[in-house]
C-alpha cells in the first residue's frame, strides 16, 4: 500500500502527470479517494515553488550555455504562446483558470512558467496556481469518486 501511495505522489509532481493522472492511479490502485486526493493534491502543490525556484536559478546559472539558452526560449515562447490570451486579459484570474482547466498542457508546470516569463507577483501567482491545482484536484477526485461508486 505504501508503494501506491509513493507512486500517485510521484505522478501528481511529475510534469507528465499531475494530479489529474495521479488521483485516478490511486484509486484505480484501491487508495481511497480522499487519501489519493490529499496525497495527489500536496504533491501538485509542490511544483510551483520548486519549479519556479529551478527555473530562477538554472537561469542564473546555466545561460551561457547555448544549448540550455535556445532550450529555455524555445519553452517560454511555447507557455507564453499558450497563457498569453487568458493571462493578459484576465491576470491573476487568467492563470488561475488556465491551471485549473483538468486538460492536458494547461497544468502547474505551464502556469509556473508563465507566471515567471511574464514577471507575475510570486505570492500572487503562488495562489493563483494554487487555487487552480486545488479546483482541478477537487474536480478529479469527484470524477472518481462517482464513478467507482456506480
Amino acid at each position: 500500500m505504501l508503494a501506491e501511495f509513493i507512486t500517485t505522489f510521484l505522478i501528481s509532481v511529475s510534469p507528465l502527470g499531475e494530479a489529474r493522472v495521479g488521483i485516478p492511479y490511486g484509486v484505480m490502485n484501491d487508495i481511497p479517494v480522499g487519501w489519493a486526493f490529499l496525497v495527489g493534491w500536496l504533491a501538485n502543490l509542490l511544483v510551483f515553488p520548486i519549479f519556479f525556484y529551478g527555473i530562477r536559478f538554472s537561469n542564473k546559472t546555466l545561460w551561457k550555455s547555448r544549448v540550455y539558452k535556445k532550450s529555455a526560449v524555445y519553452l517560454s515562447k511555447r507557455a507564453k504562446r499558450k497563457t498569453k490570451n487568458s493571462i493578459d486579459k484576465y491576470g491573476l484570474w487568467g492563470l488561475m483558470v488556465f491551471v485549473m482547466i483538468p486538460l492536458p498542457i494547461t497544468g502547474a508546470y505551464i502556469g509556473t512558467l508563465a507566471a515567471y516569463i511574464l514577471g507575475m507577483d510570486y505570492k500572487k501567482s503562488f495562489f493563483a496556481v494554487t487555487v487552480g491545482v486545488t479546483i482541478s484536484s477537487v474536480i478529479i477526485a469527484s470524477g472518481m469518486y462517482f464513478g467507482t461508486s456506480i
